[in-house]
């Protein structure tokens, strides 16, 4: 997308276009993580009736959908912001500011979580050195190579997706060598199915795609058309997707006691490295709770402080968030206050919840509930943009994909956690009470470049 493009929106060019498809590529990548179901393999298993591999596959569908709706949302709006950016112009500003505060809900809460996560895991490795210390630790260096530039991130994103894809492939390599006997119980068993078991597992494993979106939010930093943004999502899912079946099958047959992780669930989140350990013994345990603590704690939190500090920096220069998270870095061409901000939320959150028992879990239900909600505003986007407005006549892209996906996310939100919901709900009341405040006070949401009619 050239610079003139951005103009048309009423934007200029701030930030630096420096991304190729490739970048974006393995920028979705690692922020899905390849080696996601690592951490979270034993309540997905518990919870699917050991059908853990179906449970992701049907969550690639699912999020499929949402994948194909991104396509064609950055294609009309090709700029920062995601779901903020697609409701606010392709609906209304209000709409828009009441999404990007939903999936702030996500954004602003998942560094947290994967910096505890990643602190934690390590703590059980090195006793020696307290969470805390570890979780600072990680807040820091992902906070250096952020705010270091887009093209920094970029290259340390190469590294760490061959690392862990090195660390997948031995992993894969030992256990397939170790299974006893092949079975397609992972994908399909009659005896554990129902459909409000594997809906409620997928509910879980949805949080490993999370992040594919995230692409969107470097629309204004790739050099490559907008249409290869969308093409980015979808393949990044593509990909990770198919990671995560294959792994999650070889590890399902490689379970050490099958009746006991279904009936008791995962509360130490170890099931997948008692997997590996059956396979290669503590080697191989070990060394997949090493890559879980890197890949969470620094590679996926690295690229997911990028993509809030994008939302803050898009909402803030609409002035429906603080002006002064707007500024860009001269010299680095990043929104510099917007991620010094996250850094310093981040850190306060994490330390917070490392205090509580439920603090994992807590923050796990309360990011998938905000991107679920955010994803909802997103495919309605697509109609009335397309639709309503356009007329268009295409009616597979622009109305079948997205009330598919709308159906089946609206599904997944009515059957969360009670807690997720209630607190997740709290938050969108609290969005209505600023949007209200906003238009009590003059300042009612509008984006640059739009005519009255749309505004």
């Amino acid at each position: 997308m050239a610079q003139e493009d951005l103009r048309q929106f009423g934007y200029k060019q701030e930030l630096s276009r420096s991304l190729s498809f490739t970048d974006l590529l393995i920028y979705g990548l690692i922020f899905m993580v390849p080696i996601a179901p690592f951490g979270i393999f034993g309540s997905v298993y518990s919870g699917s009736g050991g059908m853990v591999a179906l449970a992701y596959v049907i969550g690639m569908v699912a999020m499929m959908f949402t994948a194909l709706s991104y396509a064609q949302m950055v294609r009309a709006f090709p700029m920062a912001g995601s779901v903020y950016s697609y409701a606010g112009r392709g609906i209304a500003p209000p709409v828009g500011f009441l999404a990007g505060w939903v999936i702030l809900l996500d954004y602003v809460l998942v560094p947290g979580l994967l910096y505890l996560v990643a602190s934690v895991a390590m703590h059980s490795l090195v006793p020696g050195v307290p969470v805390w210390l570890w979780l600072v630790a990680f807040v820091l260096l992902n906070t250096v190579v952020n705010y270091l530039g887009i093209k920094m991130t970029a290259r340390v994103n190469r590294i760490m997706l061959v690392a862990e894809l090195i660390i997948l492939a031995i992993f894969l390599v030992v256990g397939i060598a170790n299974i006893d006997k092949f079975s397609f119980s992972p994908l399909f068993n009659a005896d554990t199915f129902s459909w409000s078991v594997v809906f409620g597992a997928v509910s879980i494993a949805v949080l490993s795609f999370l992040g594919f979106d995230g692409i969107s939010m470097l629309a204004e930093e790739s050099r490559e058309e907008a249409r290869q943004i969308g093409r980015a999502m979808v393949g990044a899912l593509l990909l990770a997707g198919t990671l995560f079946v294959v792994q999650t099958w070889v590890a399902a047959l490689l379970v050490p006691d099958a009746p006991g992780l279904l009936e008791n669930g995962d509360p130490e989140g170890t099931a997948f490295y008692d997997a590996a350990r059956a396979a290669g013994g503590g080697w191989l345990a070990n060394l997949t709770a090493l890559a879980t603590a890197i890949a969470w704690g620094f590679a996926n939190s690295l690229v997911a402080q990028a993509a809030t500090s994008r939302l803050l920096y898009a909402m803030a220069r609409d002035r429906q968030m603080p002006r002064v998270l707007a500024r860009v870095n001269e010299k680095h061409r990043v929104p510099a206050n917007a991620t010094l901000l996250v850094a310093a939320v981040s850190l306060a959150l994490g330390l917070y919840m490392a205090s509580r028992d439920d603090g994992i879990s807590l923050l796990s239900t309360l990011v998938n509930f905000g991107a679920m909600t955010a994803f909802l505003a997103l495919h309605v986007a697509v109609v009335v943009h397309y639709v309503v407005r356009q007329g268009s006549r295409d009616w597979w892209r622009h109305l079948i994909v997205p009330v598919a996906g709308f159906l089946i996310l609206l599904y997944v939100v009515i059957n969360a956690d009670i807690a997720a919901q209630t607190l997740g709900f709290a938050w969108l009341g609290i969005g209505v009470i600023v949007l209200i405040v906003f238009y009590a006070t003059g300042r009612r949401p509008s984006l640059a470049g739009l005519s009255e009619g749309e505004k």
